[in-house]
């Protein structure tokens, strides 16, 4: 029962991130496509590759996920909670991709992790959970709605003697770089993520040591399935960032990819916070199209999108613990 267990439990890690990355890839290239600065394929297969080269730059956001959320489970028991935990993650991006909401896989995952572990009875590390997810989850859509507006403001006031048709060709090409690097970030967070699941169930099963670096194979894994699933694509949520949210243009476009990113590598590498990309992304473009006017933000949209935030964590738990005790009358 071990070995099918770890098999069954990381299939379904490698799944989540599958869908993690079709529910976020808009992420990184809805603001580049809804300006036409790349086509929708090319966007894609560049973010797809970028995914997969963010996986393999650190491994802080892994370790957080691995040991700063929940205490480590033990036996047969410990790897189902694992289980119905990344099946609370993937119902919910389902249902979210459905209805085009781009919510934050990352907080599905979180909300997974921590009603599994309340339904199976196993301690969870609060004090994780409020300084690592809790007030991340606040600053980091305020951090990027405040750095998307004065990072437009001073696009603005530097290229205010600019000719318009000139500066949008320039920002145009501009934005292949800002995407590229909004899609190294999305690579390194959210594989980190499926990587420190995939550790814990391997220490469980006792394969490896909780101190033990993470697995070559691990890497790769994630990372493939990660990127495949940016490559299938997330046309509905990318409806929603490029034109529902606000119409942008290059410079906007660049704005709010360049700060998603600055944000999303500042985290990873100095706090090891697994924020979400979708959190940063989105507040940073409501930053920038506030510079145009504030009305010009479709706030009626942003309302939706920041109470489909609040309750991803809790939807995500409560099915993660019916999963789980479906799991328990099956299997234990």
């Amino acid at each position: 029962m071990d070995t099918f267990a770890l098999i069954v439990t990381i299939g379904v890690a490698l799944g989540f991130t599958y869908t993690n990355g079709f529910h976020d890839s808009a992420n990184a290239i809805a603001t580049s496509v809804s300006t036409r600065a790349l086509t929708p394929r090319a966007a894609l297969a560049m973010a797809a590759v970028m995914n997969l080269a963010g996986a393999f730059m650190g491994s802080g956001v892994a370790k957080t996920v691995s040991e700063g959320i929940i205490e480590t489970p033990h036996g047969d028991k410990g790897m189902w909670i694992l289980f119905a935990a990344l099946i609370g993650a993937i119902v919910w991006n389902l249902i979210t991709w459905y209805f085009g909401l781009p919510s934050s896989s990352s907080h599905a995952l979180f909300g997974g992790m921590v009603g599994a572990a309340l339904a199976g009875g196993i301690g969870v590390i609060w004090s994780g959970v409020v300084d690592k997810i809790v007030i991340p989850m606040f600053l980091s859509p305020i951090v990027g709605l405040i750095a998307g507006y004065l990072v437009m403001c001073a696009i603005m006031w530097m290229f205010r003697k600019a000719n318009p048709h000139k500066a949008k060709r320039g920002f145009r090409i501009a934005q292949t770089v800002s995407a590229a690097g909004m899609a190294l970030g999305h690579g390194l967070q959210d594989a980190q993520k499926t990587m420190g699941i995939v550790v814990m169930a391997l220490v469980i099963s006792d394969v490896q040591s909780a101190d033990a670096p993470i697995p070559v194979w691990v890497k790769i894994a994630c990372a493939v399935c990660l990127s495949a699933g940016t490559y299938a694509g997330g046309w509905r949520i990318m409806r929603t960032l490029g034109r529902k949210i606000i119409e942008l243009d290059p410079p906007q476009g660049f704005a709010a990819e360049t700060t998603g990113a600055g944000i999303m590598f500042t985290t990873a590498f100095m706090f090891h916070a697994p924020i979400s990309t979708t959190h940063v992304i989105t507040s940073a473009i409501m930053g920038v199209g506030a510079t145009k006017r504030v009305n010009a933000v479709r706030w009626g949209v942003a309302k939706n999108i920041i109470l489909g935030w609040f309750i991803t964590m809790p939807a995500a738990a409560l099915v993660a613990a019916l999963s789980f005790w479906v799991v328990n009358l099956a299997f234990l």
